[in-house]
């Protein structure tokens, strides 16, 4: 028996298997799911789109034309970016179709050009045969992982607003903010690849071999160009997810910096409205927290004790003039501009702007905090 005989498939083959459809529509109108009409729709798509779809792609795979082959590619990029910052997306911000759309076409080209080059042996690389489903593959799988990255960024921003904004205030700069959400949303969107090809070829088949054998290739060739396929994908989310997630913290983290939550802008119109008036009076609120620690004249702080305790310490500042000879402390400076603690081995003395006669409480220990320790000392040779 001859392994590449294949018996040709008509339309009445894809109606049979239609039926099996049936099962659905029968839930559906059994259990009163309402999904009956998008059952039916989603079926028409599919047969419409992978129609269209093969009809483009055996003309390219015939003329081989570079011009085509890297055309079709962008095509399923934009496709990709479309359905992450419109269909997907509950929230969206300013650039963000831009954004995604570089961050998915510019890595999976990237890695579909270098695994098909050294990898698969391919020569020209982007040849269409094997390029434009391995690419269309590294979107599929960049366009799930952008999707979680950016949602769990702006969830992120937003659930620790109060957070974020206390951090800033205490002088904490923009890479120190969005370093802990960029960090979350990158292992939310890699823990679904991870995850897929640590079970690959124990519970199921997966679809690149699936495919490679139903078309008669040698099983173990097949199972290489899987595993193949999986690193590509891999290398491929990562870096994809990684552009886009910084690119969101930077546009809603600005270059002040300031969060900037009104930029972003809810599918739901009514969701939008509520969104944008909490997130103004949020910045209302930041604005003037920063404009009441502008410099107005020079003052001394003073603590009196050494030792550094691990709770807020009450300390006092004093007149510039009224204090010369009590100016040692440990463990707290401020910095010109912002309040940022700072833990210190040695006592040292300190000057900030800041109106007269002010007590403050300030935590002592990053761990009370959870800010980055950072200010700069005065040099004073008295």
């Amino acid at each position: 028996m001859e392994s590449n005989t294949q018996t040709a498939l008509s339309w009445g083959n894809v109606g049979i298997a239609a039926l099996l459809l049936g099962i659905n529509a029968g839930l559906s109108i059994w259990l009163k799911l309402g999904l009956s009409c998008n059952l039916i729709v989603a079926a028409l798509r599919c047969v419409a789109q992978l129609t269209v779809l093969g009809i483009v792609l055996k003309q390219i795979f015939e003329t081989q034309n570079p011009v085509y082959i890297f055309g079709m590619a962008l095509v399923l990029g934009v496709l990709a970016a479309v359905e992450v910052s419109y269909w997907r997306a509950k929230r969206r911000f300013p650039g963000m179709f831009m954004g995604t759309l570089c961050a998915i076409v510019g890595s999976a080209l990237v890695v579909g050009l270098f695994g098909n080059a050294y990898a698969l042996n391919m020569d020209p690389a982007y040849t269409a045969v094997k390029f434009i489903p391995t690419v269309g593959m590294l979107f599929g799988n960049c366009m799930i992982g952008v999707s979680i990255g950016l949602g769990t960024v702006m969830d992120a921003l937003d659930s620790r607003r109060d957070r974020i904004e206390a951090m800033l205030c205490f002088g904490a700069s923009r890479w120190e903010v969005i370093r802990p959400v960029v960090s979350e949303a990158l292992r939310a969107a890699l823990v679904p690849t991870i995850t897929n090809m640590g079970i690959t070829g124990l519970i199921a088949i997966p679809g690149v071999m699936t495919g490679w054998i139903l078309g008669g290739a040698d099983v173990l060739q097949a199972a290489r160009y899987q595993q193949i396929i999986l690193f590509m994908i891999s290398a491929s989310t990562a870096s994809s997810t990684l552009l886009s997630v910084l690119f969101c913290a930077s546009v809603l983290v600005d270059r002040v910096p300031m969060l900037r939550l009104d930029r972003l802008q809810f599918a739901d119109q009514s969701a939008s409205m509520s969104q944008e008036k909490s997130a103004s009076r949020a910045s209302s609120r930041l604005a003037l927290l920063r404009s009441s620690c502008r410099p107005k004249s020079e003052l001394y702080l003073s603590r009196n004790s050494s030792s550094v305790s691990s709770s807020p310490s009450t300390c006092n500042m004093q007149d510039q003039s009224s204090r010369r000879s009590n100016g040692r402390i440990s463990g707290l400076e401020l910095r010109t501009g912002a309040a940022t603690p700072l833990l210190r081995s040695e006592p040292t003395d300190i000057v900030i702007p800041h109106p007269p006669s002010f007590e403050c409480v300030l935590p002592c220990s990053p761990k009370d905090s959870g800010l980055a320790w950072r200010a700069s000392k005065r040099t004073d040779s008295k």
